[in-house]
């Protein structure tokens, strides 16, 4: 049977795929990768050069370029399409942008399958493989519904017959043989009727009363409980008889034992509406069963209710088990899931024909809506506190732990909640606005449900606009530096300064804590970054030469940063290629960000330390740090957070902290600097208790890199600002504060 099929047997043959891609060099790259694993590849540049070759070839797949100029993927898709020999041909369509759109555009032009342009090349192969098995089995399934149909084409039909007034029908020898029965035994209607499953004779008996009060034909396919206790499918054909008067006289017809053909044609819908790892409804389902609740919901005048589940931190358990672990665990979600709804796998139009008006309550499931997400529909509800029970139903069902691997797991997840019609008309808006409350949920900090409000649309609107914008910040030169000096106060002098990002959308400075989240989020803190290093060495050579500026500038450097494996060598080139010592350079680490993955941190500080870039710990005090790293760590500043400063000389507590924070600083031999300092009395009090090197709002606002020099000429040369003098008259008036502070710690070749 395997060898008269025209799909591949991946056991002993290379699966041949037609590439298509206008991009050579993609096309080259991603030819490269599938050879490697074992597909042959031809290649065509255009949409119309694939469609020459496939006249007179036939791959096993295609995999189509959606974007192409000329005939792009879509309407390639839609003319392969129109030729029957590639009607069942799998083609999956490479996308490079992840949105709905495109998703829907590309199964609307016949599409098995989508894929989001990626160097990930183990994914892509995974996706094939998965779509050629998946037309294999189409085919065998296919080609077995053929042999089905060629042997019902030959087989004897069994026929019966029926007068008005006969309690029974008459059946014939083979008709009986279809039902089990021996040649001449009596199957009245009731005994018929009797053999269905309870839930279907209401709906037939009242099908039968309709169809004879009609006169009208019946065709349907019908479950009976036959003598070998299995449910067979049999299918019903009868057409009315009537005298010379035209009036019914009764009913003649076939019988025909289709349980072969039904259960293919049920494994097909299987294939087609339901997800093949965890068996609950995919998206196609999904949608088809919110269509048929919200018919119904405006018919009968109730809501509807729809929930998008998505997992938390589901990508860290899939990245660190394996996917195969990552399966496991959607299939026990899965198995919890459908516990928090009456969940119902399957509903045939016989079924909802058979359970009246209210048949519409079946359609309530559980379904996935792809990858980590879920969704579950509820056909009727009477407000949001519905929806939002069940909700709560799914957070709790998360909170026990999950085994897979051998690894005891915790997942938690966020939900969105949207109601008909009040959030959407048609399943499209609902899902979108589910969605929308469910990301609302993940930015408040998950693990949580929220119902949809429209305010809510606006701020996810407004994230999409500032995040593509931010995209494009740096090739528009929309971001610039602000620098804020840090003041010795014992010698009133600038001994550096901390470069601050902003970006200049238009005619706004938008400031970091509106933009630095969700760079972070998005992964742009890495380019971002990176700019900023590269900046602000240039601008350390731009000061150089302008007023012979020698102290640093401190750059904020996220735990990210720490993941490329060039770090190091980024860094020494941007100081090289600018001119400057290494020393220009000071790296601010957040003690949280620090701690987080401080073995794969440590080698990258010890290489910067050698080379001579300095390390300074960030907002120091507000993390969980372990003092025992303080000691081998190649750090030479302590930065004293804000937070501590604020209440100087109101509090005993803060300056109890900050006095603990200096003394620690002074036995490691670390410089210490006092951050947010914006009045004298924060001022005096610090230099009483050990700390001289000060930044902040009292001495000076972060300003453009322009205007650092006029600073310096106009407040600290001339020495006219009402901070300078004060830490000086405290020195003079005690003698012990002259003494000569233990030398700090300095990185080894240090210039």
């Amino acid at each position: 049977m395997n060898s008269s099929l025209p799909a591949i047997d991946e056991a002993t043959t290379q699966p041949r795929v037609l590439l298509v891609d206008d991009d050579e060099v993609n096309l080259l790259l991603t030819s490269i990768a599938l050879r490697e694993r074992g597909f042959v590849i031809t290649e065509a540049a255009s949409g119309e050069r694939a469609l020459e070759v496939l006249r007179n070839w036939q791959p096993d797949v295609v995999v189509l370029d959606a974007l192409m100029p000329g005939m792009d993927g879509f309407e390639t898709c839609r003319e392969l399409r129109r030729l029957a020999t590639f009607a069942s041909l799998p083609v999956l369509m490479l996308t490079g942008l992840d949105d709905e759109a495109s998703i829907n555009r590309a199964y609307e032009a016949g599409a098995t399958d989508f894929f989001v342009k990626s160097n990930q090349w183990s994914l892509l192969d995974g996706r094939l493989r998965y779509l050629l098995r998946s037309s294999r089995t189409r085919l065998e399934l296919e080609l077995s519904q053929a042999r089905l149909a060629r042997a019902q084409d030959l087989a004897r039909m069994g026929s019966f017959e029926w007068k008005v007034g006969s309690p029974e029908p008459v059946f014939s020898t083979e008709a009986l043989r279809v039902f089990q029965f021996d040649p001449g035994t009596s199957l009245p209607f009731r005994d018929l009727l009797r053999m269905m499953p309870k839930e279907e004779r209401r709906g037939k008996r009242a099908l039968l009363s309709e169809t004879l009060q009609s006169q009208g034909n019946l065709t349907r396919d019908i479950p009976l409980v036959l003598p070998d206790g299995q449910v067979h499918i049999i299918h019903t054909e009868a057409s009315p008889e009537v005298n010379e008067h035209g009036q019914l006289v009764g009913y003649t017809g076939i019988v025909q034992d289709v349980t072969d053909r039904w259960n293919a044609e049920h494994k097909i819908r299987q294939l087609a509406n339901f997800d093949s790892l965890t068996g609950l409804p995919n998206r196609n389902q999904l949608i088809e069963r919110t269509e048929r609740a919200l018919d119904a919901a405006r018919r009968m005048g109730h809501q509807v209710g729809l929930l998008v589940i998505d997992l938390d931190r589901f990508k860290v358990i899939n990245d660190t088990l394996g996917h195969g672990a990552g399966d496991e665990l959607l299939i026990e979600v899965a198995r919890r899931l459908r516990s928090c709804v009456r969940h119902s796998d399957q509903v045939t139009d016989n079924l909802l024909d058979s359970m009246g008006t209210r048949a519409f309550r079946t359609l309530e499931a559980m379904c996935r809506l792809g990858g980590d997400e879920f969704v579950a529909l509820l056909p009727e509800v009477i407000d949001e506190h519905d929806a939002e029970i069940v909700a709560a139903r799914v957070l709790e069902q998360m909170r026990a732990p999950i085994h897979v691997a051998g690894q005891e797991c915790f997942v938690t997840a966020s939900v969105g909640i949207a109601l008909f019609p009040r959030d959407g008309n048609d399943v499209a808006e609902l899902i979108r606005n589910s969605d929308v409350a469910m990301f609302a949920v993940k930015a408040q900090g998950r693990n949580a449900a929220t119902v949809y409000r429209p305010q809510l649309a606006g701020k996810g609107r407004e994230k999409l606009e500032l995040e593509s914008a931010l995209h494009k910040a740096i090739e528009r030169n929309e971001l610039v530096l602000y620098y804020q000096p840090k003041i010795d106060v014992r010698s009133a002098r600038m001994v550096g300064v901390e470069a601050l990002m902003r970006w200049r959308r238009g005619n706004v400075l938008v400031p970091p804590v509106e933009f630095i989240p969700l760079a972070e989020e998005s992964g742009l803190i890495r380019p971002l970054s990176e700019w900023a290093i590269r900046e602000a060495a240039r601008q350390a050579r731009v000061w150089l030469d302008a007023f012979g500026f020698a102290d640093s500038i401190a750059v904020n450097l996220p735990s990210r940063m720490f993941d490329r494996g060039d770090l190091v060598e980024m860094i020494h080139e941007a100081v090289v290629s600018n001119g400057v010592p290494h020393h220009s350079l000071v790296l601010e680490i957040t003690e949280n960000s620090l701690m987080k993955d401080l073995q794969s941190v440590i080698p990258s500080l010890h290489r910067l330390n050698e080379i001579g870039v300095e390390i300074s710990i960030d907002d120091f005090g507000t993390g969980y740090s372990s003092l025992a790293y303080l000691t081998t760590l190649p750090i030479s500043e302590l930065k004293i957070d804000r937070g501590f400063i604020r209440d100087l000389g109101m509090t005993p507590q803060s300056s109890a902290v900050v006095t603990a924070i200096i003394a620690l600083a002074r036995s490691l031999g670390l410089r210490v600097v006092a951050e947010g300092v914006e009045n004298l009395r924060q001022m005096e009090v610090l230099h009483r208790l050990g700390c001289g090197v000060m930044q902040g709002f009292l001495f000076s606002k972060p300003k453009p890199a322009d205007e650092i020099q006029a600073w310096l000429e106009d407040t600290v040369l001339p020495r006219t600002a009402s901070w300078i003098g004060v830490a000086a008259d405290e020195v003079s008036s005690d003698p012990s504060r002259n003494m000569t502070q233990r030398p700090v710690r300095t990185p080894n070749n240090a210039s």
